[in-house]
């Protein structure tokens, strides 16, 4: 079981070298092993508390602080709900794909009871996690719960998927926002709408691992519906997320770290276009994760900006 790791995650990670054989399946299906998305998943959250601190220059830092590490914790729980749902919800599909087979229900290493389960008691945490915020975020969290819902089937549906996962992953920069501002404000939808487009992009990347897979299986994906036009998608998708992100800042009145800091991000957001190759699945996974720094990236350029 320990040298029957995904494609797409090391032989050497912690979960293989350290877990006990019995829980190994669990911190697979929970992608323990790939914490990639608890990060992309936990930088929009952030975002919006430092956005909110921004607009607000009222907060205490300590609440600050407390906030972000409670959004630390629920970004690894729930990105692992979220996982064990999907993998529920596609464990037919998954055995057909290079890059999926080896997860946890497609190769047998866990019951779809157990994964069920598995499943309740994660939401369970989340829950608890939720209830320390308030009303406002809690609320917002319980509506965040429709989004992640439909995603995993969007793929069946449409050929934008990305955009459905842009929506359900970037949910966190309202709740991020309302659990230290009274009110929403349009700068954070600014930087939610910023979000989605940055998720679209990178996610397009990531598909194109599993192009030539998903066709054959019937799936669909911005990957597929885009092919060799994915550059030129990735210039336009990743410049309105720039952009959105630069009317952000106007509207918060950031200062001047702000838009240097910005700058590096559509550097790098070219770097990812220039590197990418739909063609190379290495890269492509290569170039999807350079957005967890990228992601800390655009938390500084909020912080900064006090």
């Amino acid at each position: 079981m320990r040298d029957q790791s995904p494609a797409d995650a090391s032989n050497n990670n912690w979960v293989n070298q350290f877990l006990p054989t019995a829980f190994i399946p669990y911190a697979r299906l929970a992608r323990l092993d790939r914490p990639i998305g608890s990060w992309l998943l936990f930088w929009p959250c952030l975002w919006g508390v430092w956005l909110a601190q921004l607009e607000t220059g009222l907060i205490p830092l300590s609440q600050t602080l407390y906030v972000s590490a409670l959004f630390g914790v629920g970004a690894i729980v729930m990105r692992g709900a979220g996982c064990t749902y999907n993998d529920i919800v596609d464990r037919d599909y998954d055995g057909k794909v290079e890059r999926t087979r080896n997860r946890p229900l497609p190769a047998g290493q866990i019951t779809v009871k157990q994964a069920w389960a598995f499943l309740i008691v994660q939401c369970l945490i989340g829950l608890c996690v939720l209830l320390q915020f308030n009303i406002q975020t809690i609320i917002l969290g319980v509506l965040s719960l429709a989004p992640i819902a439909i995603y995993p089937f969007m793929k069946r549906f449409t050929w934008w998927p990305q955009l459905f996962l842009g929506i359900a992953f970037n949910w966190g920069v309202f709740m991020g926002y309302a659990a230290l501002a009274s009110n929403l404000s349009v700068t954070v939808g600014l930087v939610y709408v910023a979000a989605i487009f940055w998720t679209i992009g990178y996610d397009t990347i990531y598909a194109h691992q599993d192009r030539e897979d998903d066709d054959l299986i019937g799936l669909k994906s911005s990957a597929i519906r885009l092919g060799d036009k994915t550059y030129i998608a990735l210039w336009v998708i990743y410049g309105l997320s720039v952009l959105s992100f630069l009317a952000a800042g106007l509207m918060a009145f950031a200062g001047l770290w702000f838009y240097l800091i910005m700058g590096a991000v559509a550097l790098h957001l070219a770097w990812q276009v220039l590197n990418t190759d739909i063609n190379d699945s290495d890269k492509c996974l290569a170039v999807f994760k350079s957005n967890r720094i990228l992601g800390f990236i655009i938390m500084m350029a909020f912080a900064l900006s006090l």
